[in-house]
């Protein structure tokens, strides 16, 4: 019997779906496992999904053979069949009320920002909905681009039919959303947001346009909550949240950091974050007279 020691670089609030299944597999083979603390340990599993976050500083403990893997390391690095089929184990993180999981793996687009296409290749089924589910009643499907896929759609009506509650936590694709679609989406039990992704000028019309079709079935505004990546000029993260303002959906703005550079994020990234993710803020205030800083009003940017 081994024991084996879980390392969450990330550590927010967001479960690690690869430390559960790992967690579940060696578990299944008769090993101990728990997150590293003061002790000796013959495996030591080291997982970081963010390319940010700062790198896991050696404790105290004898961590033994080390394995890292996740999308801050590299893109290669893949769990085997034999973990990657097994079940989270949710305890480690004491989760006992929501599923996690993926229903489709991978992206039909290329997004130079974007990551999930050169990891996973384009979108094919993974899981069946009552796989991940193991039960319960809620599940956050992390899916990159489940409305590509005929198998997704097919497993969104099978949420419908299930009537369990979900989040695409990743976001719906807006180009992809036609009358029947927001018909389908307008059955679904949301737990939180129905999120799309407004990345560029292009895609304005294209959001809004979905909205509208899902409104139309029913779904109220305030439902809406739509990711803006900061990944060029201020402008174009200005033009994109005041269309999103006049419309009267939230944004959740997120600064953009190259996976290959590790690029420093610039202050009006953080800034515009900060106002746009601050709800009352962004509806109450243009971000051109916001104040982040005694004595300096955000419209110095455009100048």
């Amino acid at each position: 019997m081994a024991k084996i020691g879980l390392i969450d670089v990330d550590n927010n609030s967001f479960p690690n779906l690869a430390l559960m299944k790992i967690s579940s597999y060696h578990k299944a083979i008769g090993d101990t496992v728990e997150f590293v603390a003061i002790g000796n340990y013959d495996i030591t599993y080291i997982s970081k999904v963010f390319t940010y976050t700062p790198d896991y500083t050696p404790s105290l403990a004898q961590l033994g053979e080390i394995i890292k893997g996740g999308t801050g390391y590299d893109l290669t690095t893949k769990l085997p069949d034999e973990i990657d089929n097994m079940l989270p184990d949710y305890s480690i993180y004491g989760i006992t009320d929501k599923a996690y999981g993926f229903l489709t793996r991978g992206c039909n687009y290329n997004c130079k920002w974007c990551v999930v296409s050169k990891k996973e290749g384009k979108v094919k089924p993974y899981r069946d909905i009552e796989e991940i589910l193991q039960g319960r009643k809620k599940a956050i499907i992390m899916d990159n681009n489940i409305l590509a896929s005929d198998y997704g759609v097919q497993q969104i009506e099978k949420i419908v039919k299930l009537g369990i509650k979900v989040d695409f936590n990743q976001g719906l694709d807006a180009r992809l959303i036609t009358p029947e679609i927001a018909e389908l989406l307008s059955k679904i039990k949301w737990i939180r947001s129905v999120r799309f992704a407004c990345d560029s000028d292009s895609m304005i019309l294209l959001v809004i346009k979905a909205m509208d079709l899902l409104v139309s079935a029913g779904i109220g505004k305030w439902r809406f909550d739509n990711y803006l990546l900061l990944n060029g000029r201020i402008e174009s993260a200005y033009l994109r949240a005041n269309e999103m303002r006049k419309y009267g959906v939230s944004i959740n703005p997120q600064p953009y950091r190259d996976f290959r550079t590790k690029n420093n994020i610039p202050q009006w990234q953080k800034d515009f974050a900060r106002w746009g993710n601050r709800k009352q803020l962004y509806r109450s205030t243009d971000f051109k007279n916001y104040e982040p800083r005694k004595g300096f009003l955000c419209s110095s940017y455009f100048t």
